[in-house]
């Protein structure tokens, strides 16, 4: 660590000599800071010099993975590889540079690329207005929930505070319809895997406020039934939610809003390859039908002439959901992308998703990693085997094809979700990666498979060549709960 690497006296700066004293236009002198303010002594911070500092960082960072080094399959997560295009464009001074308090008359050209953004992101998706300012998806979830509680309420439908959710959703599904107020009311997958209308049924009530869903599912799978499942819903007077992070499948050839959804957010960093993760902004519009967009919240961009603003008069909006309008500069990268492909070649993005999803499920090895519901029918941009044959054989668990991925220089995919999927390896490898690299992550994946059959220990003991080394994991008082254990790990293994 940085204060273990300090030797004092080292410095990677050099600064003029500080006089906390300050001369005023009298002449005056006196202390910019009060003296119960200034420090006796100097803070005890890492001492160390410019060159030590850089090659700490660098070598923290070549410990972690990237999406610029290799694929990041992670299922539902979608981490997509990011144009450079974009990036560079979106560190345009005139953007970079812009503070949310500047006058909207000194950012037309920003407000109008927002403006149509939205106006694309409508036609992309059939609503009929946009929200760009949700920072993330869930974020994006709590917005079409509150504004389906609204728009209820304010056509007295009061009685309806019910959410159909299934239980293969992701799991910020039901903590957003909870956090509206509404209870969440959980329909269970068929044997194909999807949501029937017959499960509907069995579970709408006069109670029921709306249905949140994602199509495709989790598992991969369309939703065959959404057509029936929407009429159901609707004739309840209840509303349908579009979770947009599986879109990147249907892109430029199905559209939510045509298949009877209401409300729809829309995860850029899924469908069009903005940053994602890291802690840093993201972004998660939201879509509406007509009679829901005086709930969006505000402020709303408009166009009136030639200029544009920003619109708070709504008297129906949820109001703010986060301070200013949306996270631009991430935005921005989601317009260029969708501006350098074109409608031919977002069509072809959702095209080669679902390719590749289907081609790398092809060369695993079936014996070892089974696949739940529906195994013959085709998935979309991402499915879901299950490593319970390891499991039963072996005692190797997903948790354990994952950890032994990362010693092949590889990162491992989403594991144990949907919770619907035991030992779940959830897999999704976008459109961007090249033949060879779906061929080689399939070839790890039944190499290790064999490795669990003649030596498991090894298995077992991975990862062996990752900075840091295997966790111990106990079991705590519930049955679902790891805790995660640093005592065991060698010092060795622990430099970072």
């Amino acid at each position: 660590m940085l204060k273990e690497l300090s030797r004092k006296g080292r410095r990677a700066y050099s600064l003029p000599e500080l006089d906390e004293r300050v001369r005023d236009s009298m002449g005056d002198i006196y202390h910019e800071l009060p003296e119960s303010m200034l420090r006796d002594s100097p803070p005890n911070l890492p001492e160390l010099s410019e060159p030590e500092i850089v090659r700490h960082f660098v070598r923290l960072s070549q410990m972690n993975f990237a999406i610029d080094l290799g694929m990041y399959p992670l299922g539902s997560c979608t981490m997509k590889y990011n144009p450079k295009v974009s990036q560079r464009i979106a560190r345009n001074p005139k953007m970079a540079n812009l503070h949310p308090y500047q006058d909207e008359s000194t950012v037309q050209g920003t407000l109008e690329i927002l403006f149509e953004l939205g106006e694309i992101l409508s036609e992309i998706a059939g609503m009929d207005r946009f929200s760009l300012a949700p920072a993330a998806g869930a974020q994006g979830e709590y917005v079409g929930a509150l504004i389906i509680r609204n728009y209820l309420r304010d056509n007295k439908f009061t009685g309806k505070d019910e959410m159909l959710v299934p239980d293969s959703a992701h799991g910020t599904n039901p903590a957003s319809a909870a956090m509206a107020g509404f209870k969440v009311v959980k329909i269970p997958s068929s044997d194909d895997g999807i949501v029937t209308a017959e499960a509907v049924v069995s579970k709408i009530t006069d109670r029921t406020a709306g249905m949140m869903l994602t199509v495709p599912s989790t598992l991969g799978i369309f939703e065959r039934e959404i057509v029936e499942v929407a009429k159901i819903i609707h004739e309840e007077n209840g509303l349908m939610y579009y979770d947009g992070a599986n879109m990147n499948a249907l892109l430029g050839r199905v559209r939510p809003g045509d298949m009877g959804f209401d409300v729809i957010h829309i995860n850029v960093h899924k469908t069009f390859a903005t940053p994602h993760g890291g802690g840093g902004p993201g972004a998660g519009p939201v879509g509406v039908k007509a009679e829901l967009q005086d709930y969006l919240p505000v402020p709303l961009i408009s166009k009136t002439g030639d200029s544009y603003h920003l619109d708070y008069k709504s008297s129906k909006s949820i109001g703010f959901i986060k301070s200013f309008y949306g996270n631009s500069a991430v935005l921005l990268r989601a317009y260029c992308y969708i501006l350098s492909l074109g409608k031919e070649g977002l069509k072809t993005v959702s095209e080669q998703a679902v390719l590749a999803s289907n081609y790398l499920l092809s060369l695993l090895d079936g014996d070892s990693y089974s696949t739940p519901y529906s195994p013959k029918t085709p998935r979309k941009h991402e499915f879901v085997v299950s490593s319970s044959p390891l499991k039963k054989r072996y005692g190797v668990s997903a948790g354990d094809v994952a950890k032994t991925i990362l010693d092949h220089g590889m990162h491992s995919p989403t594991i144990y979700f949907p919770l619907i999927v035991a030992e779940a390896l959830m897999i999704e490898p976008t459109e961007s990666e090249p033949l060879e690299n779906l061929e080689s992550y399939a070839q790890v994946l039944n190499e290790i498979a064999k490795l669990a059959a003649v030596e498991k220990e090894s298995v077992l003991a991975s990862p062996k060549n990752t900075s840091i080394g295997r966790l111990d994991e106990y079991k705590a008082s519930h049955p679902n709960t790891m805790i995660l254990n640093w005592n065991s790990v060698p010092a060795s293994r622990n430099q970072s």
